[in-house]
């Protein structure tokens, strides 16, 4: 059987590359690495609609013109989420009416049921980061802390603007090593567009039965809940990290709904089984075609990155692994 032969430049790219890997999660690195990489693929697939018989002055324009839009909405849904998160009408909100509630299924429910509640909201709000933290920090691991994030999401969108710009002008030629590393890049960019997007469209789904349920079903039934809006906000933003995500905005809205009555409590967590059922499949479909994996490599590579580097592994899974799958399968070794 022919040996092949790895070029040393090649060898050296992929150590770059895994290199790379840990000091993005080790050094809280993700949002920048996340927003540079969704500049990156948005600009890139809105630059290939461009029409191919411009002259090479209006496809730069048109280019620079792409890149500045594709920033202006990353940034825009970056200070969203961020508002949500950390503002004082968004989980603060929701967890001034989780109080509520806490406190309402206190009074009314059977002393055996109530010593299975948590006592405060600092103590629920301590439940829900443990389903994230149990052998990390804090959800904080993920690199969201103020100045320093923004400053390192406006630096990760300006090198994602200067990447595709390079990809769009690979005709000068690059060096051997760097010719790998822009491979590196491509593969990259591609599991990020495959995996993350797929994503999106999986937690729309869910977002859009979720409000179905909450703002149609619900009130038909005379069931009118607090902070709808809010609980739909929360279901698209946590079903944007697979699996966990679901039990963080299904734990919420259940235990919302029993402050209605339990009834209610137990018909929410009827249907939101349901669509977690949905989800699975959905997520088998959508994400394991896109990456050609199935379920259980996506929740092995999770639970591996997760004890790890904790929160951000977890996030970062489904990505790196979809790009070294997509690596070694350019190999032909899986």
């Amino acid at each position: 059987m022919e040996t092949r032969t790895i070029p040393i430049t090649l060898q050296i790219s992929y150590a770059l590359a895994v290199l790379a890997v840990f000091t993005v999660l080790h050094f809280h690195l993700l949002p920048a690495v996340f927003a540079g990489l969704a500049v990156y693929a948005l600009t890139a697939k809105l630059a290939l609609k461009l029409p191919v018989r411009w002259g090479t002055l209006t496809q730069k324009v048109a280019l620079a013109g792409i890149i500045l839009f594709v920033i202006g909405l990353v940034s825009a849904i970056c200070l969203g989420l961020w508002s949500f998160l950390r503002g004082h009408h968004g989980m603060s909100n929701l967890l001034g009416t989780a109080a509520e509630t806490l406190d309402n299924l206190k009074r009314n429910l059977p002393e055996e049921m109530t010593a299975l509640l948590p006592d405060t909201v600092d103590e629920l709000r301590e439940q829900v980061v443990t389903m994230l933290r149990e052998h990390g920090k804090n959800i904080s691991s993920v690199g969201i802390s103020g100045v320093k994030t923004f400053a390192h999401l406006v630096l990760g969108m300006v090198v994602g603007s200067l990447a595709v710009l390079h990809r769009f002008n690979r005709d000068a030629g690059f060096p051997p090593l760097a010719s790998h590393l822009h491979d590196r890049l491509l593969n990259l960019a591609s599991a990020f567009d495959k995996v993350v997007f797929a994503q999106v469209k999986i937690s729309l789904l869910n977002t859009a039965l979720t409000a179905l349920y909450l703002a149609v079903i619900l009130p038909l039934c005379g069931v009118y809940l607090p902070m709808v809006t809010l609980l739909i906000l929360l279901t698209f933003i946590a079903g944007l990290l697979p699996v966990v995500g679901n039990l963080i905005s299904n734990f919420t809205i259940v235990l919302i709904s029993l402050g209605a009555s339990p009834m209610v409590g137990v018909a929410s967590l009827a249907f939101l089984v349901l669509i977690h059922k949905l989800e699975y499949f959905t997520n088998a479909r959508i994400v394991g075609s896109e990456v050609k994996a199935s379920v259980w490599e996506l929740l092995t590579a999770m639970l591996v990155m997760e004890a790890i580097f904790g929160v951000a592994g977890l996030v970062a899974a489904p990505v790196v692994y979809a790009w070294l799958k997509a690596e070694l399968k350019a190999y032909r070794l899986v």
